[in-house]
């Protein structure tokens, strides 16, 4: 709920799981015990750029047990002496103010830390597709000699088509040899033939 012109938590609701709440750039000036009551488990509240102008408006936040990290950053009471050593006395269970803690050590990012934990899920994701699944190179080079036994076993089948015509015509020709033989050897028997009766013929002039 920032920056809309909000002046009191009177009637925030009960939000017992609400772990982050953001109210900066209001005009809020008091009344911090309403958040104890109906968001007593907050562990970040930013309450930047308002009108907070004492530590007893401060002291109100001892009963948020579990927060870490408060921001009054750009409020009046950031002009206060000692303000940040107050703070942290007076609320001791926080370990950042204005997203840095009492060494001066800043707070890490909540978002920044989201993004890191999706980029190393990415980068797992990216190690899962690269290169090809277990298995796979198998399995191609299976193919591979699938088709070379396929190709193989077509030029066989040619080859023997080629034999089965050769032998085709081998037989064909062998049996227009045969007939042109027949043929000879019938015109031999008829020239004989012709002889023999030509020779009876004379005998029989004799």
């Amino acid at each position: 709920m920032t920056n809309v012109e909000l002046s009191s938590l009177a009637q925030l609701p009960s939000l017992n799981k609400l772990l982050k709440l953001e109210l900066s750039d209001n005009i809020i000036s008091g009344g911090l015990e309403v958040l104890a009551e109906k968001c007593p488990n907050l562990i970040y509240l930013n309450l930047s750029g308002n009108k907070i102008k004492d530590l007893s408006i401060v002291e109100a936040l001892q009963n948020l047990k579990n927060l870490k990290s408060l921001d009054l950053f750009n409020g009046e009471i950031t002009n206060l002496e000692d303000y940040r050593e107050s703070i942290f006395e007076l609320l001791q269970q926080i370990t950042y103010l204005d997203g840095f803690d009492q060494e001066e050590n800043e707070a890490p990012d909540s978002e920044e830390e989201d993004d890191e934990d999706g980029d190393e899920d990415d980068g797992d994701e990216e190690g899962d597709e690269a290169g090809p699944p277990e298995g796979y190179e198998e399995e191609e080079k299976d193919d591979e000699e699938e088709d070379k036994d396929e190709a193989g076993s077509e030029l066989g089948e040619g080859e023997e088509e080629v034999g089965l015509s050769y032998l085709m015509k081998e037989e064909i020709q062998d049996e227009e040899g045969k007939e042109d033989e027949e043929e000879e050897e019938e015109g031999l028997w008829g020239e004989k033939r012709k002889r023999d009766a030509e020779d009876d013929g004379e005998e029989e002039d004799d």
